[in-house]
């Protein structure tokens, strides 16, 4: 297989002056999308064979950018700095690139729009649209074609990726805008929310699906459960009566003023759990990469390329999922189900009274199950109570004015637990990894070492999280 990679230089400053085009340097917002695209590059080995880059100072300013977060790669001393690339002609393009060497089987090239995106969809149909700044496709060709005997459509199209999908930072430059909930009134807030979350979960997806960069994942998993926290407190807030008791048939009622709202719910969280696996394995590859763990350097990278593996898998079965004809249909229908006028009609009835309610429910429910905790408690019971403050988070979080000091108040409590969740999955990744080193008992014995390190961190916390006080208000 013949491998091309076609770069577009990163965005560059506007010609002024005497500046000729060709000398044009790169923004600081150029410098950033170059940067943001050297670990994918990386990982699409686009790196690991020949460089050619235009003569202009963007593309070779490009080319420094990425070199620079790859420093053990020397790009810059084995780039070939061709004028010839410095063609806005897709022809000419074409040209150079049939001259190539049929011994070349990987070649990245970096240069200018149009003759890139013109060359690219000359070689392949499925070619995007558009390639912007900073951009990067990925085409294949069959081994036994020759660089020279290249036709119209003979490639194909394995990858392409703008920099917003591989730098989260990036990509909240241009991601949907919050709308302006201060004065509004609850359901038109709640609309908002949730309305603003589903926006923000579709543009996430890109981001997601191309894995450069964990934060997209984050956020795409925070803005789905988010979604299903508003929902879930909206339906509980919207069931329960306040003054009089109501009788059965009255509950009844009010339970169908939101029909279909709970099975949507469920999908909802059903697709957030799909990401659960994915984010742990996140976290833990990120925190090898701040602290080295407790094992000697073969096991510790014997582990890394374990969990680089683990997450290599769950990855793809994420990916596939999203690209699922009913995961796009699911969400179109949720979209639907925010925009009903049934829904919206529902809303109405909510009120601060009503949430005020079911937020003291919650609280001294809380309380009662932090009362009942123990140092033999099962893990699970600390896990329960890292959900049940999330839900509390989310319900005062209709009212933020209100609640301002009391959700300050709740982040070191969600902290603490979300704390003693990271050892006790910690726990299971490293013996499930030993798990699979019966071979060598060694590693078994410095994974054993590590897990009971962790037992001792999780009992510390248990302890910090018993002697927390109360948060009825």
């Amino acid at each position: 297989m013949r491998h091309l990679f076609l770069m577009r230089h990163a965005k560059a400053k506007q010609g002024s002056g005497d500046m000729a085009d060709h000398q044009r340097p790169l923004r600081k917002r150029g410098r950033r999308e170059a940067a943001a695209m050297a670990l994918p590059l990386q990982r699409w080995q686009a790196l690991d064979g020949e460089l050619h880059v235009s003569g202009a100072t963007r593309t070779r300013e490009t080319l420094d950018e990425i070199a620079g977060q790859l420093p053990e790669l020397s790009l810059t001393e084995r780039a070939f700095v061709d004028e010839a690339l410095f063609t806005f002609d897709g022809q000419v393009l074409c040209s150079w690139l049939k001259a190539l060497p049929d011994e070349t089987k990987r070649v990245l090239v970096i240069g200018h729009n149009p003759a890139l995106l013109e060359l690219a969809h000359w070689l392949c149909a499925e070619a995007p649209a558009s390639l912007p700044t900073g951009g990067a496709l990925h085409l294949t060709l069959p081994v036994t074609t020759s660089w020279s005997a290249v036709g119209e459509h003979g490639a194909m199209l394995a990858a392409s990726l703008a920099p917003e999908e591989a730098s989260h930072a990036l990509f909240q430059r241009q991601e949907p805008e919050p709308p302006d909930l201060i004065k509004a009134a609850l359901n038109q807030r709640i609309l908002g929310l949730l309305g603003h979350q589903y926006l923000l979960v579709r543009a996430l997806e890109p981001g997601v699906i191309a894995g450069a960069d964990p934060e997209f994942l984050h956020q795409y998993r925070v803005n789905l459960r988010r979604s299903r926290a508003i929902g879930e407190s909206a339906l509980a807030t919207a069931q329960k009566p306040v003054g009089k008791k109501k009788s059965a048939g009255k509950r009844a009622l009010e339970r169908k003023k939101m029909p279909g709202f709970k099975k949507r719910l469920k999908r909802l969280k059903r697709r957030a759990q799909a990401t659960s696996d994915l984010r742990d394995l996140d976290v833990f590859l990120e925190s090898l990469n701040k602290t080295p763990p407790p094992l000697s350097t073969r096991s510790r990278r014997a582990l890394k390329h374990w969990l680089q593996a683990r997450h290599h898998e769950q990855h793809e079965a994420l990916c596939q999922q999203l690209g699922d004809a009913d995961y796009t249909k699911e969400m179109l229908a949720w979209q639907a189900f925010l925009s009903s006028r049934g829904f919206r009609q529902s809303l109405r009835k909510l009120s601060s009274k009503r949430i005020e309610k079911v937020l003291a429910e919650r609280i001294a429910r809380h309380d009662r199950d932090l009362a009942e905790l123990s140092s033999e408690a099962a893990d699970e019971a600390f896990h329960d109570l890292r959900k049940s403050v999330k839900r509390i988070r989310y319900l005062a979080e209709l009212e933020p004015k209100r609640h301002r000091a009391f959700l300050t108040g709740l982040k070191h409590r969600q902290t603490l637990l979300g704390d003693f969740q990271d050892r006790c999955t910690r726990q299971v990744w490293i013996g499930t990894f030993a798990a699979g080193s019966r071979n060598a008992p060694k590693r078994q014995e410095e994974c054993e070492a590590w897990r009971s390190a962790l037992e001792k961190e999780k009992l510390a916390l248990r302890g910090e999280v018993m002697a927390l006080a109360p948060l009825a208000y």
